[in-house]
């Protein structure tokens, strides 16, 4: 009999030892609430409020130097990156036609101003016929008018000639203002025409160390840019680098793309050190608005949505636990009421469940969010999202519409 509850005894304390063990396991590996959520801060600091895009930068004075008349390019006296005064040659171009237009027009002024002569020497011996009664009125006044045709004749050949020469002056293109060359688009041997269009051939840069950059805004970020705001930018080129300017003109000529209305936006940019370089890409951001000293909260937490379900506590939930369903599609955050606030929610984790905090909310700058509450405080944590099986925290499936 001993030996029968021997053998029993064996077996019944290995299942009760089984059975502790899976009962210490489950108990000990319960997540608890805390683990459910991904929780974070709420700080007190600074934030700013700005409205970004990406620009241009540009001389302030470009000019494109053309030419009016055509030609071959017989001399080239600049190149890219030189400096040169106003006033200064920068090309020409083969002036043999113009040269011989010239020899031509001086011929057919000499010509005239022959018929000119002639014409003076028959009106003087007309005149003096008439006054002796040899000839008639008629042949009088015929030889006055054809005194006055020839130098007409003569008139217009000499504005010909003065056409000429200065077509002539035209095929030495000199620089127009003092700066540097930028751009060059000819070389010598290269015939330009200025049949339809004045040709570019130079650009030139009238200073660089005044720059300024074009950039455009959509038209819901347009109405907080002022002139005279302080712009930050950076370039590619240094990225280390911070640079400042100044909003010097929100040009009225609307630009639509794809229904997408933008106004150009010029900002003034002092280049002393000219690092900056005509055509590099400029990020700009515009600070429009800035408070001090104020409670901030993840965007995240703003958009966090806990399941509704009869643990979720709402301060709107019916006698059912369950929140209204009018409640069920509101936004974490509604729009700006006429202080400049809007409308928020945030969860806290107390007693296990997540509990709501309605909040005010102010500006953002993309990830933290200015609020006000009585209840919260720095310090105080929301719920930011719920974690994955492996720990992880997961977005909210649901997100609020844009804020601002």
């Amino acid at each position: 009999m001993q030996k029968v509850i021997k053998k029993l005894a064996i077996p019944l304390v290995l299942l009760a030892a089984v059975a502790g063990g899976y009962m210490y396991y489950k108990k000990t590996s319960q997540q608890r609430p805390e683990d459910l959520y991904k929780l974070q801060e709420i700080t007190r600091s600074d934030i700013e409020q700005a409205v970004s895009a990406n620009g241009t930068i540009n001389p302030v004075t470009l000019v494109s130097v053309g030419t009016q008349v055509s030609g071959r390019v017989s001399k080239l006296y600049v190149d890219f990156n030189d400096k040169v005064e106003k006033g200064e040659i920068l090309l020409e171009l083969d002036d043999a036609l113009f040269t011989a237009q010239i020899a031509q027009t001086q011929g057919t002024v000499r010509n005239a101003e022959a018929s000119v002569e002639l014409a003076k020497a028959n009106e003087a011996r007309i005149r003096s016929l008439f006054v002796q009664e040899y000839v008639s009125r008629q042949e009088l006044d015929q030889s006055v008018q054809a005194l006055k045709s020839a130098q007409a004749v003569l008139a217009s050949a000499r504005a010909q000639l003065q056409r000429d020469k200065t077509n002539l002056s035209y095929s030495i293109i000199r620089s127009p203002v003092s700066g540097i060359v930028i751009d060059r688009q000819i070389d010598i041997g290269q015939t330009v025409a200025a049949s339809f269009q004045t040709p570019t051939l130079i650009k030139i840069a009238q200073d660089l160390s005044k720059m300024q950059i074009d950039t455009s805004f959509a038209e819901a970020d347009i109405g907080n840019i002022k002139v005279g705001q302080v712009v930050k930018f950076n370039v590619d080129a240094f990225p280390n680098l911070n640079f400042e300017g100044v909003v010097k003109q929100i040009r009225l000529n609307p630009t639509t793309t794809s229904n997408v209305v933008s106004y150009n936006v010029v900002v003034s940019v002092d280049n002393p050190k000219q690092i900056l370089l005509p055509g590099m890409t400029a990020y700009v951001s515009i600070v429009f608005a800035k408070h001090d000293n104020v409670l901030l909260v993840p965007n995240a937490a703003l958009r966090f949505k806990p399941k509704l379900d009869d643990e979720t506590v709402d301060a709107g939930a019916n006698a059912s636990g369950k929140a209204p369903r009018g409640n069920r599609k509101k936004p974490a955050a509604e729009g700006m009421n006429a202080d400049g606030f809007g409308r928020g929610k945030l969860y806290v984790l107390q007693d296990g469940k997540p509990q709501l905090r309605r909040v005010k909310v102010g500006i953002t700058d993309g990830k933290l969010t200015e609020i006000v509450s009585d209840e919260l405080k720095p310090g105080d944590k929301v719920i930011a999202g719920e974690a994955q099986p492996n720990g992880k925290a997961a977005a909210s499936a649901t997100r609020a519409p844009r804020m601002f």
